[in-house]
C-alpha cells in the first residue's frame, strides 16, 4: 500500500478504509456504537481489531483519535499497518498480538473537534470522580481572555494575552491552559465531572480484549506539539511505575536517537497533565505488566495551534456563526493537527512503524532502517 492511500479526508472515509483493511487481512471487527451521529449523519463507533493469536500473552495496543481531530494521523498509521504484511509477520513471529483501537473519540474525529460530544478533553477525564476534582486557578484567570465574545479577537485581547505570556512565560501559560480544568464546562481542556462515553467504552474494550494478558504495551498516537513531522516519544504510564518507565526507555529510546521523555521530569514538550487516559490500563488490567507510550507528532508552531483551538471553542459557543467563518475555523483546526502532505505522512508512518516493532524489545532502530 502507498502511504498516501492510508490517510483519509473525513472520519467516514477513515472508518471505511480501516474496516476494509481489516476485512482484507481476514480480521474480525468489534464495534462499540456511539449514541450520536457524525457530521454527515454517518454512524459513529469505536472499532477494535485484534491481529494475532487470541491467547497471546503479549499484546500491543495502537490507538487513535483520543483527541478526535488527531484521528486523521492515527487512522492513517493503523490502516497502513493492517496492510503491512512484513510488520504483521514480525509481530506474529515474536508472539505479539496487535490490538487496534480506531477512533476512541469518533464524535470529535467526525465533527472536527478535539474534544468529545460532552466537550470533554478525554485525556483529562480519567479521574476518580468520587473525590474532589483538581482546581486549576491559573486557567480560571484566563478563561474570559481565551474565549472572548467575538472572533477574531480584538486588539486589546491580543495585547492582553501577549502580556500574560510575556509576564508569566510560555511554559507557565502552557501549563495553565493545557494541564486540565474541571470548572468551566464550555472552556478549553475541560476534564468533565463524570466519565465521558469514550472513557466508558475504552474501559470496556480493555476488559474484553486485554483480560489475562501478561504483558501489555500501548502506543497512543497524537498530534499538535513539537517540530513539524517529529514524533516525540513520551512515557504514558504511572509516575510511580518506575519499572514501566525503564522498560519504555529500553524499548523505544533507540540508544538515545529517539529518547523517551516524561511529564514528571520536565523533559516532555507537553506540560504536566492530569486525568490521563492511559492510566485506565492499570485499573482494567491489574495483572498485566504495563508499558505505555504516547507519540506526539508536530504540526504547526504552538501559538498557531492554540489560536486554532480558541477559535473552534468560540465557534462551539456560538453555533449560529457565519457559515463561511465556521468552515474556515474548522479547516484551521484540522490543519493545526494534520499536515496533509506526503512528506509529513511518510514521516509519521515510518516513526510509528519503528515504534511498533521496537515494542517488547523486539528490534533495534538500525535494523529497521535497512
Amino acid at each position: 500500500m502507498q502511504v498516501a492511500d492510508a490517510f483519509s479526508s473525513s472520519y467516514a472515509q477513515a472508518r471505511g478504509r480501516f474496516l476494509a483493511a481489516a476485512a482484507k487481512a481476514g480480521l474480525a471487527v468489534t464495534s462499540y456504537p456511539h449514541p450520536l451521529p457524525g457530521r454527515d449523519g454517518e454512524s459513529l463507533a469505536l472499532d477494535v481489531v485484534r491481529d494475532g493469536a487470541p491467547d497471546a500473552d503479549k499484546l500491543l495496543i495502537v490507538s487513535s483519535a483520543c483527541h478526535g481531530v488527531e484521528g486523521y494521523c492515527g487512522s492513517g498509521v493503523q490502516v497502513f499497518a493492517l496492510h503491512d504484511e512484513a510488520l504483521r509477520a514480525q509481530c506474529a513471529a515474536a508472539g505479539v498480538a496487535l490490538l487496534y483501537l480506531h477512533a476512541i473519540n469518533p464524535y470529535g474525529f467526525s465533527h472536527t473537534r478535539r474534544v468529545t460530544h460532552e466537550n470533554v478533553d478525554l485525556n483529562r477525564n480519567f479521574q476518580d470522580f468520587s473525590q474532589p476534582l483538581p482546581v486549576n486557578q491559573a486557567y480560571g484567570k484566563l478563561q474570559e481572555l481565551l474565549l472572548p465574545d467575538s472572533w477574531p479577537p480584538g486588539p486589546m485581547n491580543v495585547l492582553a494575552l501577549a502580556w500574560y505570556i510575556a509576564s508569566h512565560g510560555m511554559k507557565a501559560f502552557q501549563t495553565a491552559l493545557t494541564s486540565g480544568q474541571y470548572e468551566f464546562a464550555d472552556g478549553l481542556f475541560y476534564g468533565g465531572v463524570a466519565p465521558a462515553w469514550s472513557n466508558l467504552a475504552l474501559r470496556q474494550v480493555l476488559r474484553e480484549h486485554a483480560a489475562g494478558v501478561r504483558q501489555l504495551a500501548w502506543i497512543d498516537l497524537h498530534t499538535g506539539l513539537g517540530p513539524c513531522g517529529h514524533g516525540e516519544r513520551g512515557y504514558a504510564g504511572k509516575s510511580s511505575d518506575q519499572a514501566g518507565l525503564a522498560r519504555a526507555r529500553a524499548w523505544w529510546s533507540g540508544d538515545g536517537a529517539t529518547p523517551v521523555t516524561s511529564l514528571d521530569d520536565g523533559s516532555s514538550v507537553s506540560a504536566p497533565l492530569q486525568g490521563l487516559m492511559w492510566l485506565a490500563a492499570y485499573d482494567e488490567c491489574p495483572e498485566a505488566e504495563i508499558t505505555a507510550m504516547a507519540i506526539e507528532f508536530g504540526t504547526l508552531p504552538a501559538l498557531k495551534v492554540v489560536q486554532a483551538l480558541r477559535a473552534e471553542q468560540w465557534l462551539n459557543r456560538h453555533p449560529l456563526a457565519d457559515a463561511t467563518q465556521a468552515a474556515q475555523i474548522k479547516k484551521d483546526l484540522r490543519d493545526a493537527f494534520y499536515v496533509d502532505t506526503l512528506d509529513w505522512k511518510e514521516k509519521i508512518v515510518s516513526q510509528s512503524r519503528a515504534a511498533m516493532l521496537q515494542a517488547f524489545g523486539g528490534h533495534d532502530l538500525a535494523k529497521l532502517c535497512k
